[in-house]
């Protein structure tokens, strides 16, 4: 090669890196701090100071606001300790993480160092598109985070990165038929269960309106011995909206419906965790009923959490689809003794 030749090769890298230097600086800038207003929300009842509802007791809650154009759409929710730091989805694409700040009695009083990021492609580039971003649950576990996906229907892992939310996904096989998920109600609900119970830690997934013959949803456990298809009962028009396990092993289902008579009406149903086995339809009691004469709104994400003494806590978050008409709230109760 000669002189000429390499000066020029020289000069065509170094302005190959000035070029694809800004991309980077634009890469780490991704994630996008958001200040998160708050007002905190005393009872669960509307005019009253009722604590008591079922087997739970309201502790507080929060209806949160942000002049962020990305903040709403809350999807799935995750406690990563006793009450303080949290990650969480959006149905729209983005992962958002943050702090609880705490009253003196333990109440939910403000979020700090709230911020969103992008979900990542397999390319390392944001997921985009309704189609394609539609993240509806997840579920950590020590590194590993779990996200499904709607409407392009897929599970997949992501290491757990709170400081750049720069980790691409691994697609898990689907544990349903896909020809069996229904468009906008696939799977909605991930969640570990206890690794000391029968499912010894395998994920169960639970669809929100994908339903057999019987007109029951679609749900699989996605490793381990019981390992397969089974169904929850539908009962009453209610879609399921999230899940989560209790200490015990017992899994919880948050359910939602929707009618222009009654608004929204909320219901959390317990699954014996003995009775999931592949072919199963499985069903339960309810330990939470609530309408429009209580604090809710579309509540769509679950998380069940221990707090330091050991008491058993719960939470939900709703998802205001970027609508004027409804609000971001966050709910935490606590189980009666």
């Amino acid at each position: 090669m000669n002189r000429t030749a390499l000066t020029f090769r020289r000069a065509s890298l170094c302005l190959a890196i000035l070029v694809a230097m800004p991309v980077l600086a634009d890469e780490s800038a991704i994630v996008s701090p958001a200040v998160i207003e708050s007002r905190v929300v005393s009872n669960f009842r509307i005019g009253s100071s009722e604590r008591r509802f079922g087997d739970l007791e309201f502790v507080g809650g929060l209806e949160m606001t942000s002049a962020s154009s990305d903040f709403g759409g809350l999807s799935a929710f995750r406690y990563l300790d006793s009450g303080k730091k949290f990650l969480g989805i959006t149905d729209t694409g983005f992962w958002y993480a943050g702090t609880m700040q705490r009253d003196e009695e333990g109440r939910p009083a403000s979020i700090g160092n709230f911020r969103l990021a992008p979900i990542q492609s397999e390319e390392g580039l944001p997921v985009e598109g309704k189609w394609n971003s539609d993240a509806e649950g997840m579920s950590v576990y020590g590194d590993t985070v779990t996200v499904s996906f709607e409407r392009i229907h897929r599970i997949a892992e992501y290491a757990l990165d709170l400081e750049n939310f720069a980790s691409t996904p691994r697609n898990v096989p689907l544990p349903i038929p896909r020809e069996e998920l229904r468009n906008n109600r696939g799977i909605e609900t991930i969640a570990y269960s206890p690794a000391s119970g029968p499912l010894h830690g395998a994920r169960v997934a639970v669809t929100e309106k994908s339903i057999n013959k019987a007109g029951d949803m679609f749900a699989a456990v996605l490793e381990g011995p019981q390992k397969g298809v089974f169904f929850v009962k539908r009962r009453d028009d209610f879609d399921v909206s999230d899940g989560d396990f209790l200490p015990d092993g017992d899994l919880l289902l948050l359910e939602r419906r929707f009618s222009i008579a009654s608004g929204v009406v909320l219901r959390i149903r317990r699954i014996s965790v003995a009775s999931i086995k592949p072919g199963a339809t499985v069903d339960g009691e309810f330990i939470l009923q609530a309408d429009m004469r209580n604090q809710i709104d579309n509540m769509e994400g679950l998380d069940v959490w221990q707090t330091a003494d050991g008491s058993t806590r719960l939470s939900l978050v709703s998802d205001d689809n970027h609508s004027i008409l409804q609000r971001n709230l966050y709910l935490e109760f606590r189980f009666a003794e």
